[in-house]
C-alpha cells in the first residue's frame, strides 16, 4: 500500500505542475496562431509565442494566410479547424462574426472588459492587438533629396517619379489612397466610394499607374521589392518598414500623408472545440505587461489602454498614431469594407484582367 500511495502521491505532484486551472495538461496543449507572416509574425513570435510557452509549457504552432475569410469558413462548416486564434483586419470581424463564424467571446476569460481597450478595438468577437497603418515608403538611396515624393498625390505622379509601383492587391485602401490622391478630402472618401461615380474615380485615378503596378499580396513583399529595386514606391504596413530600417539598415522612408489606420484583431473561429485554448492565449497576449512588448519588435501599437503609457517614448514617436504622422490620414471603415469587400474584390479583379 505504501508504494502505491507514494506512486499515486507522485503522478498527482506531476499533474498538479501540468495543469492549470481549467486547462488540459501541458503536454496535451498545442495551439495554433494564424497570422500575417514576415516581419509582423516575427514580432508577434517574440513578444507572444515564446514567453507564452515559456510561461505555460504549451506549443504554438504558427501559420499563415491571405485574408481571405472563406478560409475560416470553410473550417467552421467542416468541423476541420486547423487554427484555434486567427489575426484578422477588422472588416473581417464584422463580416465573420454577422455571418456567424467567429466566436462570440466571453470577456471574463480574458481579464478584460470593451472599455478597456481603446476606442474601436473590441468587437463580440474579437479583441484588438495592434493599431496598423498602410502606408508609401521609397528607398532614400535611390530617389535623391530635393526631388522625392512628400504626397498621395506623388505616388501618382509618373512623370515626376517614373518606375514601378507597388500596390497591394485589394480594394481596400488602394481605392482610399486613389481617392486622396485626385483630391478627395480624407473625411469625404467612404460618402464618394458609396456612389458609382466615386468607384469609377476611384479606378480611373489607379488606372493611371496600372501598367507600372506590381501588386504584391504578402506583407514581407513590399520591402523586398525596394530592396532589389523592382519598384521605385510602394505602400506597405508601416510595421514592415519600420523593421527593415530598424533590423536591415535600409534608408526606406515612409510617407504619411493618405495614411489608412486600422486595427487587426484576434478572433476564435465559431464553435472550436479546443477554443479555451484559445481564450488561455489571448488572455495572456493582452495584459499590459506583455502587449507592451510587441511594439519593441515593430512600429504597431497597443489596443489596451492600460499598456500606452508602459511603452518608451522614444519607440511611440514612430507609431501610426503619433501627431506627426496624422496630418492628413483617415481611420479605415470597416463597417464599410465588410459590406463591400467581397463584391468589389471581384471587381478588381475583373479589372486587372482587362
Amino acid at each position: 500500500m505504501r508504494k502505491t500511495y507514494t506512486l499515486m502521491a507522485l503522478v498527482s505532484a506531476v499533474a498538479g505542475l501540468l495543469f492549470t486551472a481549467g486547462q488540459t495538461p501541458a503536454f496535451a496543449q498545442k495551439v495554433t496562431i494564424t497570422s500575417w507572416g514576415g516581419a509582423y509574425s516575427a514580432s508577434q513570435r517574440q513578444a507572444y509565442y515564446e514567453p507564452f510557452m515559456k510561461e505555460t509549457g504549451m506549443t504554438v504552432l504558427e501559420d499563415e494566410w491571405s485574408g481571405d475569410i472563406a478560409q475560416i469558413r470553410a473550417q467552421v462548416e467542416t468541423g476541420n479547424y486547423k487554427w484555434h486564434v486567427v489575426d484578422v483586419e477588422t472588416d473581417h470581424v464584422l463580416a465573420g462574426c454577422d455571418e456567424g463564424i467567429l466566436e462570440v467571446l466571453d470577456w471574463s476569460k480574458l481579464g478584460l472588459s470593451p472599455d478597456d481597450m481603446l476606442p474601436g478595438a473590441a468587437h463580440d468577437c474579437a479583441v484588438g492587438t495592434i493599431s496598423w497603418s498602410t502606408i508609401y515608403a521609397y528607398d532614400g538611396d535611390v530617389l535623391p533629396e530635393g526631388n522625392r515624393p512628400t504626397t498621395a498625390a506623388d505616388f501618382f505622379d509618373l512623370e515626376k517619379f517614373p518606375g514601378k509601383r507597388g500596390l497591394w492587391r485589394s480594394p481596400k485602401h488602394n481605392f482610399e489612397f486613389a481617392l486622396i490622391a485626385d483630391g478627395v478630402p480624407v473625411d469625404q472618401i467612404y460618402d464618394v466610394l458609396s456612389t458609382e461615380e466615386g468607384l469609377q474615380r476611384a479606378f480611373d485615378k489607379l488606372g493611371t499607374i496600372k501598367s507600372e503596378v506590381i501588386w504584391w499580396e504578402a506583407g514581407a513583399q513590399p520591402p523586398q521589392l525596394l530592396a532589389d529595386g523592382e519598384v521605385v514606391m510602394t505602400t506597405a504596413w508601416n510595421g514592415r518598414i519600420f523593421n527593415a530600417v530598424k533590423e536591415e539598415g535600409k534608408n526606406f522612408i515612409m510617407v504619411w500623408d493618405g495614411q489608412a489606420l486600422d486595427y487587426d484583431h484576434f478572433v476564435i473561429p465559431k464553435g472550436h472545440p479546443d477554443k479555451e485554448l484559445a481564450y488561455q492565449f489571448i488572455a495572456y497576449a493582452s495584459r499590459p505587461d506583455i502587449q507592451k512588448n510587441q511594439s519593441k519588435f515593430i512600429s504597431y501599437g497597443p489596443t489596451v489602454k492600460a499598456t500606452v503609457p508602459l511603452i518608451n517614448p522614444d519607440i511611440l514617436k514612430d507609431l501610426p498614431t503619433a501627431p506627426e504622422n496624422t496630418q492628413n490620414y483617415y481611420v479605415v471603415n470597416a463597417a464599410w469594407w465588410a459590406d463591400h469587400r467581397e463584391e468589389l474584390t471581384e471587381r478588381l479583379n475583373a479589372w486587372l484582367a482587362q
